[in-house]
């Protein structure tokens, strides 16, 4: 696996960029896109050292808002999605959604499983 982005939860999009442009060098940001299959509305920022920020709002993420934790995941990249799943589970994980497609990927497939890291995104290369 290797590091793609952390995912943040936010109850605004936009707000949450223009608050990332103010504490961040913030060099792009990607179209706010809708994912009716994740339930949410998703947008990537990226940084100028490359770091990458998925910013989440709707549905999936209201109860964590409401709480103030923002910190939603990290997500890791896999050029096999279906065998790194398999492989977390025997060390523990558990499947929250199964590997299914991802709007803001290209259609690419995610997947996430809870772990003792934490909420883990996979996302196919």
């Amino acid at each position: 696996m290797k590091f793609h982005h952390i995912g943040v939860a936010t109850e605004n999009i936009n707000t949450m960029i223009d608050y990332l442009n103010t504490i961040m060098d913030v060099i792009e940001v990607g179209p706010i896109v809708s994912d009716p299959l994740q339930n949410a509305d998703l947008c990537m920022v990226r940084l100028a050292d490359g770091t990458q920020i998925e910013l989440i709002a709707g549905p999936v993420v209201e109860k964590l808002v409401k709480k103030r934790n923002f910190l939603y995941h990290i997500c890791y990249e896999t050029d096999d999605i279906e065998k790194q799943i398999a492989t977390l589970l025997t060390h523990n994980a558990i499947l929250v959604s199964e590997a299914k497609e991802a709007v803001l990927f290209g259609y690419k497939k995610v997947a996430f499983l809870m772990t003792e890291m934490g909420l883990i995104e996979l996302v196919e290369s």
